[in-house]
């Protein structure tokens, strides 16, 4: 039977470790995934997982947000579903959870950012009604001398 559940005890963090890693392979282990979800949720972080049972077969990293360009919105930091069980609809599953937790909080927006080679998850997020709407921007600081 699939559920959808916020994802906040230090246990349900750490469940939610080996499909973030997927989609993360930077993070070091489960307790520096911990640490991670801990630092960001005083920011407003929070996890909303896809549950088969008791395994973890969708995940979501978001947060409530607010600023001048989009008014309130949920923006989306990380999204994965288990590779083992795509095709299965449960990203689109995962997905409407999102919106409807955008709603329950009255935003009027969900966004994400995408790496521009990435044409599956676009592919998806086109399927979902999702606009690509801007370019992302960034400049590493470590490579800029100041």
């Amino acid at each position: 039977m699939l559920h959808l559940q916020t994802m906040s005890t230090e246990a349900q963090i750490v469940q939610c470790y080996p499909l973030m890693k997927m989609l993360r392979a930077t993070l070091e282990g489960p307790q520096d995934f911990l640490a991670k979800v801990r630092q960001q949720a005083a920011e407003g972080y929070r996890l909303m997982a896809l549950l088969d049972e008791h395994d973890v077969v969708a995940l979501a990293g978001y947060r409530c947000m607010q600023n001048l360009v989009h008014g309130r919105f949920v923006y989306v930091d990380d999204l994965v579903t288990d590779s083992a069980c795509r095709g299965q609809q449960l990203g689109s599953r995962l997905f409407n959870g999102l919106v409807a937790e955008a709603r329950l909080h009255a935003c009027d927006t969900l966004i994400l950012d995408s790496g521009l080679t990435n044409a599956l998850a676009h592919r998806f997020y086109y399927r979902q009604g999702m606009l690509a709407k801007a370019l992302h921007f960034s400049l590493s600081l470590k490579e800029v001398s100041g």
